[in-house]
């Protein structure tokens, strides 16, 4: 009745109220059949909800893992799957079945060298059938170490038990160094010389056929997974030339006795500390949403920190946020620092200079909304930086909407200024978007060359070549690099302190402040649970809390948990925490790496914390004969974890605000108090912007009444390129951000370069 449909919508009012979930109670209470209820949805046209009732097949709920062991252990390897009516499994190692490997777990007890390999699970229902992802089982093969030295390691466990081992070769020999380890996830190595990362050590065994002079130096191996990292033992490889008797005069013995006896020494230059600032914005309020950025800046954390970067990574920051943002990355840049930012979002550039959009620009946007490049750049070098890197990820094409001239202070002769641009002036820049995969096209290549030592201006040259090769960008996005870099200075420098300075503590400080996470803990209960409480970091402003029962007393029929009553800053919705997985709660990077079997729950934003994090565990158990659930709560308080600590949330600090990005009609900002630094402006009278209706501006800062191009459009559903300088017909509704999948299968590789599914609706 009217009325039944009525109180069931009411049900949104409650904090945890479902309408459909009544609805469906309703139905059942009153009697009412499956088959009932399809036929109402097929008259209704209801095709969404028909699609849930159907059997949607097999899923794989949870994946086995790759890892690494030692011989004697118990190994586990777990595939569980969903399917109607039931799944029947089979192990295979690699084409061959398992012998009784039909249960959802293959126990290896113990294993053995000869289990190493590459291990798959058919799932099967009725006549369907799915395979898991593969798992690949290392069994280190033990020789100089002693096995029972090893054997009292905490399970899966991050540790070395083959060590490289020096070596005394001639010219012409080969050099094998070998590095094993065992944990879980499965460990990845990086082979170093001297200090630099080594082009193809990305093995456990690292091999040079026929050695040189060039190959001597000191070698160790980093050994790493997604929890923890270590470094091999520094072996020292020494290369000999070879024993040759020659004829010479007494002519060639004078010249050798005249010359200098000491070999010239190539100077490498050094940077006395190395920091990043990586902001990627996606969820704009007022603009098209976007999906790279946080793949983007999730992967070059990871690789800047392979070389040595203190890096602060941050999502969606607003207007101020971004400019505290970049005052808090302006006092860990100090003489000779190397310094990097990276951004990737919305953005445009006018006359010269460009300009980063925060989520919270208005509609349309200025540079008075916006974060200009330059004038960040300028403060950069009044700290003597040594290297001062830019890579911006976005678009780059004019704002007709905004005709601000900034005037800036000239910019000091430094020659160590690099811009790397994701494309070139008044063009665009494009995301992958394929089944769930999200890159810029910018990061997608330089991913795969920022580990190589070389000068960054010629690896930035090298990635442009690549860009150029790919027919998915060619006539559409390139690369462009603007430089004043005199020396040879590389990414890959090493850095060296001279002195433990009271600069070089309080960057240390500074940085370690905006990376520490709650520690984990476990609660006891009166009635004797026992829950333990996780934290995990995704960015530098994303924590993800895991809760699990761990302790359950016999008496107790049954238990639940849940965390609830976060701070109203960080803006929890209670639907979207306590998820049975990462991935419901929107945090698809880290999936892998957290504990299984869990309730998850993401905090975002967490700089806009203003006070202690404090949240309450909820208990709910039952005992065997009573009706009753119990309740039990904790409050518990973790302080400020990550970045929230540097109270980025604050209003922009007056003092900075003319140097950071000066703009007119700011609220915090009188041009006539300013300092004679700060900027000036200059708007033409000719140029003020239109407002005329079905005008078309190429910018991303559209109105809804504005004349705008299709977006860019795929033959197939498969692949898109979307691009950060959106302007299509835009509604700020908030979307579900799509699965961002990292992967570096051969087969995915393959079919993006040899697509030809794509085609680009022609710009208006």
């Amino acid at each position: 009745s009217p009325l039944d449909l009525e109180q069931c919508s009411l049900q949104v009012l409650e904090p945890e109220g479902s309408p459909s979930w009544s609805l469906l109670k309703l139905l059942g209470d009153r009697g009412c059949t499956v088959v009932e209820l399809a036929e109402s949805l097929q008259a209704l046209e209801h095709t969404e909800a028909l699609r849930c009732l159907s059997h949607s097949g097999i899923k794989i709920v949870v994946q086995p893992d790759s890892r690494a062991v030692l011989p004697g252990q118990v190994v586990k390897l777990c595939c569980w799957a969903t399917g109607h009516p039931f799944v029947h499994y089979q192990w295979f190692k690699e084409e061959k079945e398992v012998p009784h490997g039909n249960s959802p777990e293959l126990v290896l007890s113990p294993v053995s060298v000869k289990d190493s390999g590459f291990y798959i699970c058919r799932v099967n229902s009725e006549s369907s059938f799915t395979f898991s992802r593969w798992a690949r089982l290392e069994v280190c093969e033990l020789q100089d170490t002693a096995h029972g030295s090893l054997m009292g390691l905490p399970e899966n466990k991050l540790c070395i038990c083959i060590q490289p081992q020096p070596q005394n070769l001639t010219v012409g020999d080969a050099l094998v160094l070998e590095c094993g380890a065992v944990g879980n996830p499965i460990p990845h190595y990086q082979w170093f010389r001297n200090g630099f990362p080594l082009t193809n050590g990305s093995k456990n065994v690292y091999t040079v056929t026929y050695v040189d002079v060039e190959h001597q130096g000191t070698y160790w191996c980093h050994v790493f997974n997604d929890q923890e990292d270590k470094d091999s033992k520094k072996v020292e490889v020494t290369i000999g030339r070879k024993a040759m008797a020659v004829e010479c005069t007494e002519e060639d013995l004078s010249d050798l006795q005249e010359s200098d006896p000491q070999e010239e020494s190539s100077h490498r230059p050094v940077a006395t500390d190395k920091v990043a600032l990586l902001i990627g914005n996606m969820s704009y309020w007022n603009h098209p949403q976007l999906k790279a950025p946080m793949v983007d800046v999730y992967e070059l954390t990871s690789l800047l920190r392979q070389l040595d970067f203190k890096v602060v990574s941050l999502l969606d920051l607003t207007e101020s946020e971004m400019r505290n943002a970049v005052d808090e990355f302006l006092l860990l840049l100090d003489e000779g620092v190397y310094g990097l930012l990276y951004y990737a979002g919305h953005g445009y550039e006018n006359y010269g200079n460009s300009f980063m959009v925060p989520v919270d620009a208005p509609n349309p946007y200025r540079s008075a909304n916006c974060l200009c490049v330059q004038n960040i750049l300028r403060l950069m070098q009044e700290k003597q930086t040594g290297l001062n890197v830019f890579l911006l990820d976005m678009c780059r094409k004019r704002n007709e909407y905004d005709d601000t001239i900034l005037i800036l202070d000239a910019l000091k002769v430094t020659a160590n200024i690099v811009f790397g641009y994701a494309t070139c002036q008044g063009a665009e820049a494009f995301e992958i978007q394929q089944l769930g995969l999200a890159n810029g096209i910018f990061m997608k290549f330089l991913k795969d060359r920022l580990l190589e030592d070389k000068k960054i201006t010629v690896l930035l040259d090298e990635i442009a070549e690549d860009m150029g090769k790919c027919p998915l960008t060619k006539g559409k996005q390139a690369l462009e690099i603007r430089s004043s870099l005199s020396e040879k200075r590389a990414l890959t420098d090493p850095v060296q302190q001279s002195t433990s300075s009271a600069e070089s503590l309080a960057r240390n400080l500074q940085w370690a402040k905006a990376h520490e996470l709650p520690e984990s803990m476990t609660l006891e209960f009166q009635c004797g649970v026992q829950i333990q409480l996780g934290f995990a970091a995704e960015f530098s402003n994303v924590m993800i809390i895991y809760t699990r029962i761990v302790k359950k007393p016999p008496e107790i029929t049954a238990c639940r948990a849940h965390i609830t009553d976060f701070p109203v800053d960080l803006d929890v919705d209670p639907k979207e925490a306590n998820k049975g997985t990462p991935e419901e709660t929107g945090s698809y990077l880290v999936s892998k790496d957290l504990p299984k079997h869990c309730l998850y729950t993401r905090l975002n934003s967490l700089q806009k914390l203003r006070e202690r994090l404090i949240f309450t565990v909820c208990l709910h158990y039952e005992y065997s004969g009573i009706e009753d659930t119990m309740d039990e709560r904790k409050e518990i308080n973790v302080g400020k974890p990550l970045i929230s600590k540097l109270g980025l949330h604050h209003g922009f600090k007056t003092k900075n605000c003319p140097q950071t990005c000066c703009m007119p009609g700011y609220p915090f900002h009188n041009p006539v108090e300013s300092s004679p630094e700060a900027a000036e402006y200059y708007i033409p009278s000719h140029c003020q912007p239109s407002s005329c209706p079905g005008v078309y501006h190429p910018n991303c800062a559209c109105s809804a009444s504005i004349t705008q191009p299709e977006a860019c459009s795929c033959n197939g559903t498969s692949r898109i390129l979307a691009s950060r300088h959106e302007v299509q017909h835009y509604s700020p509704t908030v979307e579900k951000s799509n699965v961002p999948v990292e992967t570096t299968d051969d087969t995915v590789e393959l079919e993006f370069f040899l697509s030809d599914s794509l085609s680009f609706s022609e710009q208006q």
